[in-house]
């Protein structure tokens, strides 16, 4: 919960504020083991006291990181805005033949960013908007396909989703929402869509993950700050922030009306418990890629925290790809033993050296864990499940030659997989193009919803059995 009095409901915590950082305390941070004093840190208990140089480093970076990207938000955004809208131009006049004509005749059309045909820069890299029509209902394969394209879908706006949930994949949409985060100052969007023609019928909540022209979104995804709750662990404060978190009590099981404002958490909390009690046999799933996977497990911690019983025995599994991690061990073995409890299905996708799941940093000073068993897959799409992905901390001397050849291969792999997947893998010029940048900075290619659709698709993986497991 983000930050004005977090004393009311914990005793230890650290919260950055780099936008107050001066030049000066940037270097102060690396010779300074005392953050308490300095006025771009709000801290309680043990979050004031930062030992060790490699810990201050990592403040440090994180403090940076997010004074650059603050400092380079609205640049960014313009950016984004110029590119998405280039990418639309041949859409909005009927292809390139028909903009060329319409650019010489003075009938350019301007792309319309609210309509049916307008994409995202994530759309527009992988153009696949149906659902594999080989993966039926009551497949092992099927609520792990449809979470990812969900995913992929809550990238875009409100008419998109709206046109492809009812007129492509012949479900219901139920809502689409952009969120208020008071300590953030930025929007947290979410899907709500139903497939009524399941049964039971299931309802999936996709959270929409980083964009890649968002800068407070990766001002989230790099925020170090967390909360220590009482017998439950610490966790990520920036994904805590995004969800919901009350300035001043937390996580009490109701907030008051606030016109024009609605928080995450407590707006689809309404929403399912709606229609779950006009459904009483309806299932739900709730999903997200990367910064949308972080929120998607939190959703799951605040309804356990909150012991909301009748929804977690309605609730089917939580499928997260490309999820960083979210909390410290101890938050880990809470939820570990909390999830066996409820029976809960946890399903958390990593594809090969996607850097995002192996972020916030795994040392013995931050003790960011992931919890549950990661279903690793490779860049030939075989999975199997870990413990932990290899390569936890990305950072490594060792895994760069493996990392580099990974990506040439995917490079290739890009030019050929229409002749030996099918056509409907055919990798977009954009696409070829991050897949040449991911030859200098791999892991970053991986990280798009590309190749997590492929490996719902494609994937052989044969899931442990787990006898605390809802079947599904």
């Amino acid at each position: 919960m983000a930050g004005d009095n977090p004393e009311a409901f914990c005793e230890n915590y650290l919260l950055l504020k780099p936008e107050e950082a001066s030049f000066f305390d940037f270097f102060r941070i690396l010779f300074s083991s005392d953050l308490e004093s300095k006025k771009f840190c709000n801290t309680g208990g043990q979050g004031g006291v930062i030992t060790g140089f490699s810990h201050r480093w990592i403040v440090f970076l994180s403090v940076l990181l997010q004074k650059i990207l603050f400092l380079f938000t609205k640049p960014l955004a313009a950016v984004g805005n110029l590119v998405e809208l280039l990418l639309n131009y041949p859409s909005a006049n009927g292809g390139l033949f028909h903009l060329l004509i319409n650019l010489l005749t003075g009938k350019l059309v301007r792309p319309d960013r609210t309509s049916a045909k307008f994409t995202s820069f994530v759309g527009s890299i992988d153009k696949r908007i149906e659902l594999d029509k080989s993966i039926t209902r009551g497949s092992t394969k099927y609520s792990a396909s449809l979470a990812i394209m969900a995913s992929k879908l809550s990238y875009e706006n409100q008419s998109f989703i709206q046109n492809v949930v009812t007129n492509h994949w012949k479900m219901q949409f139920l809502e689409f929402y952009d969120f208020w985060n008071n300590n953030l100052k930025i929007n947290t969007s979410a899907i709500m869509i139903q497939d009524k023609t399941a049964e039971p019928n299931l309802i999936v909540v996709a959270f929409r993950g980083t964009e890649p022209f968002d800068a407070g979104a990766w001002r989230t995804d790099v925020d170090i700050s967390w909360y220590e709750f009482d017998g439950v662990g610490k966790i990520h404060g920036g994904f805590m922030k995004a969800l919901g978190l009350q300035s001043s009590t937390g996580w009490p099981t109701e907030i008051p009306n606030s016109p024009g404002r609605t928080f995450a958490y407590y707006e689809i909390l309404q929403k399912l418990k709606t229609l779950i009690k006009e459904n009483g046999d309806a299932k739900f799933v709730v999903t997200g890629h990367s910064l949308g996977g972080a929120l998607a497990i939190l959703f799951v911690t605040i309804l356990i925290f909150h012991e909301e019983d009748t929804l977690l025995n309605h609730l089917e599994g939580v499928y997260t790809f490309g999820q960083p991690r979210v909390g410290d061990e101890q938050f880990g073995e809470w939820m570990k033993g909390k999830m066996s409890k409820y029976r809960v299905n946890y399903f958390r996708y990593v594809y090969t050296n996607d850097m995002v799941p192996r972020l916030p940093y795994d040392d013995k000073y931050f003790l960011y864990k992931h919890f549950g068993p990661c279903l690793y897959f490779n860049s030939c799409y075989k999975g199997q499940a870990l413990e932990e992905e290899p390569n936890k901390n990305y950072f490594s001397l060792f895994y760069i030659l493996p990392k580099i050849l990974t990506a040439v291969y995917e490079l290739i792999r890009s030019f050929i997989i229409p002749w030996t997947r099918g056509n409907d893998y055919r990798e977009r010029w954009l696409m070829k193009i991050l897949r040449i940048t991911g030859l200098t900075v791999p892991g970053l290619t991986e990280h798009s919803p590309t190749d997590y659709v492929n490996l719902t698709r494609l994937g052989k993986f044969i899931y442990p059995p787990n006898k605390n497991r809802k079947q599904i």
